[in-house]
């Protein structure tokens, strides 16, 4: 199960989440988000994590060029487009970053489309993303079946399993679900919800080294 803890805002919870077994973190470069980062901040942190981390930046209705510019100022392997960006958008930008992960509201009539944009990687969140609100995880039912799928959205420590053993996700995501105050984590949640992830695995990726995701460096 691929875990990935989002709104990182400090080297103390990158490491944090590192230890515990996260196998991504989340970068938020979306102006006026209370977890937003500064690029520079984001590099300091994203050099001195393990190579096996696949570190995210987070965007929004980002130009293409500027999403890759502040992809390489900050260091991050991968990015996530979490607007209303275009298939033409989307495929610019994987041309230029190697992951790339689109992002779509729970319901988004382009869901069924995903596998148009580019990337195998698809992410579903709530009606309002960034919301730490639960949704209908049965609208999960309209991704493409051959993409790589993460769900978020309002997940915790305490429903990730439920949520897992319902929508048999590829991976997860989580932000406000494991944080003591916006932008700084819980660090007994975010090993929490990391164990309970894990032993929720679906059986169909138990096994399965060959599909997870530990060598973005070379993949």
């Amino acid at each position: 199960m691929f875990v990935k803890i989002c709104g990182i805002t400090n080297e103390d919870d990158a490491l944090l989440a590192v230890a515990m077994g996260a196998d991504a973190l989340g970068f938020n470069f979306v102006s006026g988000s209370v977890r937003q980062i500064a690029p520079q901040v984001a590099y300091d942190i994203t050099r001195r994590l393990p190579p096996e981390i696949l570190t995210v930046g987070v965007f929004r209705d980002e130009l293409p060029q500027r999403v890759v510019e502040l992809a390489h100022k900050s260091g991050v392997k991968a990015v996530q487009l979490h607007g209303r960006e275009t298939f033409e958008q989307c495929i610019e930008v994987a041309r230029q970053i190697r992951w790339v992960v689109k992002a779509f509201s729970a319901g988004d009539p382009n869901l069924p489309r995903a596998d148009e944009y580019g990337t195998d990687m698809v992410m579903i969140d709530g009606a309002e993303p960034g919301s730490g609100r639960v949704f209908d995880w049965s609208l999960v039912g309209d991704a493409p079946d051959s993409m790589k799928l993460i769900l978020a959205g309002g997940l915790t420590p305490d429903n990730v399993a439920a949520a897992i053993k319902e929508v048999q996700p590829w991976g997860v995501d989580v932000a406000s679900g494991v944080e003591r105050s916006p932008g700084r984590k819980d660090a007994l949640a975010v090993k929490r919800f990391i164990e309970n992830a894990r032993a929720a695995a679906p059986a169909q990726y138990l096994g399965d080294d060959d599909d997870m995701p530990y060598d973005w460096d070379f993949e």
